[in-house]
């Protein structure tokens, strides 16, 4: 045993078997824990270390400084924002106040059959939703302006990233060209981020919708935080519906309804998807894909239109397919574009607070018939193309008018598809030359003369002192002495027409042509007779509907009725019409058969269309700067002038060339499918007196008097 505080010795252990009858490995010491590694001591840093460790506490002091006011500044600009969103989405009105923001109406014109044939002001077609428009139309939209629409809270930071992206690679600024704007954001461009039109703060709706597309950074700041508080306010659905009703689309429509209206007459539920390419693809550049200006550039871009929704799975293969194969056309109404120049002159003839700055939707029905007019538009074009030197820069206008003045056609100009142009058939003043003579004759008949009745064709030279030697000459440069009435109104005859118009007085022919329409200034002297004075070709058309219709005036007109849209009853109606009596209706009749033989065997010849009784007068002024042709059937009077805007001559153009052509083109036409109606005329028979209009003597004492009146009017 041990002693106490001793420790006993180890007994030795026992070996132990295992079944086996081995004996087990005997187990590892367990291993001696390694004392901790001594720290070797901190070396002190050097100068370099320390301006380190100094510059470090500094930058990273700056930043907690930094990231504290940052985080507090962007808190509160959130709360800002927030704040901003939500009391502006508190402002917003419902969206059925929001679809129509025009500041001014529309004009629809009808023709006389009730036909859509022009439009003007601002159209808008009538509501529609994102719901009940056409499938294809909805989802084209959303493929092409935001195809993100249903997943962003009003802006898209990819797209307007991806816009500054492009708009710097191009060239330009970051806010120039692309914009990346979300189909929110558009429609908050389109409501002017909720300012409505001043009239008093912008001179022109113009100026208004200039001043909305201004891109800054403070207005698109205005517009980001308009077209959230959007969201906040209406669903996508209702924000879509405002975009669909607010958005321009080429040729004064507003609106999707009022575009598939205009191109292709029928309502924006019922596109299909070809047509809804076309419509979406105007959203890009309205005036440039507009598909009555250049209907293959309008389609280019709808094929764009039907990639993207095939690729965004709007469109199967197959429908794509088929869209392709079987492109939009446009209505009869939007192809034909015709009537733009009557159009014009019947937005200027009513009353502007109704046509020209109407704020209502407006009807007016017309006096226009397409047919017609159609026909007067391939005239001219046909003369054009077949007649006239290639690169002639001359022009032409052509009207066509019944008897009463109402007029069923209107050319003015060579670009028929022009809007808001210079119209020569309204607006051009030119010289009548011998357009003017039938009221000379008028005025004989008036007085009792007969188309029987001998004048003589003589030279004719009056001394003015101060002027030189005034001597009018026939245009043939010839004298054919003795001559009835008849024949020098259908040979034209210069000299006999002054020698008439002095002997009837000049008061009376210048009566004649002022009852008739034509008192612009008429000259005072013995050229009176020539056509020295101006007039428009609608003024001179309307004069000789006054022959045709027996002798009473006419004031061109062509509105019939207007009323407002939806009104049935017309707030007034025609304008224009049959006037007070000029001559009787026996000189009128007269008249008409010397001016048939204008057409039979005189300068009129090339006017004639078999089976038909025409009547009518060439005019063609000094140096051919004018040239005229005006003539008549039973039911129409068509008048035709020719000439340069400039006023420079015209090449060998007389009005009994050209313009006798281009009248017998359209009336070809106008009249193919017509039977034959009887001119209104009065031959002379034989109680008719066949005398001189004067004698030689007679004759001899005018040209003194005429000689002595001009010689006084020069010393005056």
């Amino acid at each position: 045993m041990a002693g106490p505080g001793r420790k006993s010795p180890p007994l030795v252990a026992e070996k132990r078997y295992d079944s086996s009858g081995k004996a087990p490995k005997p187990k590892a010491a367990p291993a001696k824990k390694s004392a901790p590694a001594r720290k070797s001591p901190r070396k002190p840093r050097g100068p370099i270390g320390l301006i380190l460790g100094f510059f470090t506490g500094i930058i990273r002091f700056i930043f907690r400084i930094i990231w504290g006011i940052s985080w507090r500044v962007g808190l509160i600009f959130a709360l800002i924002l927030g704040a901003s969103v939500y009391y502006m989405s508190t402002t917003l009105p419902p969206i059925s106040e929001m679809v129509d923001g025009r500041a001014r109406g529309s004009v629809t014109l009808l023709d006389t059959n009730g036909t859509v044939f022009a439009w003007r002001g601002d159209q808008f077609g009538g509501m529609i939703t994102a719901d009940t428009v056409s499938p294809y139309l909805h989802d084209a939209v959303v493929a092409t302006e935001d195809k993100r629409f249903y997943s962003h809270f009003g802006l898209s930071p990819r797209g307007i990233a991806s816009a500054i992206r492009i708009n710097m690679r191009e060239g330009r600024g970051p806010l120039s060209g692309n914009g990346g704007s979300t189909i929110t954001q558009q429609t908050a461009k389109l409501l002017c981020i909720g300012t409505p039109y001043d009239p008093e703060v912008w001179k022109s709706e113009a100026d208004y919708e200039a001043d909305c597309r201004r891109s800054t950074l403070w207005r698109k700041a205005k517009e980001a935080i308009y077209a959230m508080a959007m969201e906040v306010k209406y669903t996508k659905e209702e924000i879509l519906t405002i975009y669909l009703n607010r958005a321009y689309l080429g040729a004064g429509t507003r609106g999707f309804e009022a575009a598939a209206q205009r191109y292709f007459g029928i309502s924006a539920n019922q596109v299909d998807a070809s047509q809804a390419a076309i419509l979406a693809g105007l959203l890009k550049a309205p005036s440039t894909y507009a598909p009555t200006s250049n209907l293959q550039r309008s389609w280019d871009r709808a094929n764009v239109v039907i990639g993207l929704m095939e690729e965004q799975g709007y469109l199967s293969a197959a429908e794509a397919a088929y869209a392709r194969e079987n492109p939009a056309g446009l209505s009869e109404a939007a192809k034909a574009r015709s009537g733009g120049y009557f159009a014009d002159w019947v937005m200027e003839s009513g009353p502007e607070f109704f046509t020209r700055s109407t704020t209502e939707d407006v009807i007016i029905r017309t006096t226009l018939d397409q047919k017609i007019q159609a026909a007067a538009e391939e005239a001219l074009v046909w003369t054009f193309e077949n007649k006239v030197k290639e690169g002639s820069e001359a022009q032409a206008a052509i009207v066509v008018m019944s008897a009463d003045g109402a007029v069923r056609a209107m050319v003015g100009g060579r670009n028929l598809q022009a809007s808001g142009a210079f119209n020569r058939a309204t607006q051009a003043l030119r010289q009548t030359g011998s357009l003017f003579k039938p009221f000379v004759y008028a005025a004989a008949l008036e007085l009792g003369h007969s188309p029987l009745e001998v004048i003589n064709d003589q030279p004719l030279c009056l001394n003015i002192v101060g002027s030189g030697e005034w001597c009018p000459q026939n245009y043939d440069r010839e004298f054919k002495g003795n001559i009835t009435l008849t024949q020098a109104l259908y040979e034209s005859r210069n000299i006999p027409a002054v020698l008439l118009s002095e002997a009837v007085g000049r008061e009376a022919v210048r009566s004649v042509a002022t009852g008739f329409g034509i008192d612009r200034d008429l000259a005072d002297g013995p050229a009176l007779a020539l056509g020295v004075s101006e007039s428009t070709l609608l003024e001179m058309t309307a004069a000789y509907a006054g022959i045709l219709n027996g002798g009473s005036s006419v004031a061109p007109y062509g509105l019939v009725d207007l009323r407002l849209q939806g009104e049935s009853d017309p707030i007034f109606g025609q304008g224009g019409g049959i006037g007070e009596r000029v001559i009787s209706d026996n000189s009128a009749k007269k008249l008409t058969w010397m001016m048939s033989k204008v057409i039979e065997q005189g300068t009129g010849q090339r006017a004639r269309i078999d089976g038909w009784q025409i009547a009518g007068k060439s005019g063609t002024t000094q140096a051919s700067r004018d040239a005229w042709f005006i003539g008549f059937t039973g039911e129409f009077v068509t008048g035709v002038w020719m000439g340069y805007d400039d006023n420079k001559p015209l090449s060998g153009v007389t009005g009994g060339g050209l313009p006798a052509e281009i009248w017998r083109e359209t009336m070809s036409r106008v009249l193919s499918d017509r039977i034959p109606v009887p001119l209104p005329m009065t031959a002379p028979d034989g109680s008719e007196p066949a005398g001189a209009v004067m004698s030689e003597d007679q004759a001899d004492r005018l040209i003194q008097l005429l000689l002595q009146e001009l010689q006084s009017a020069a010393g005056n």
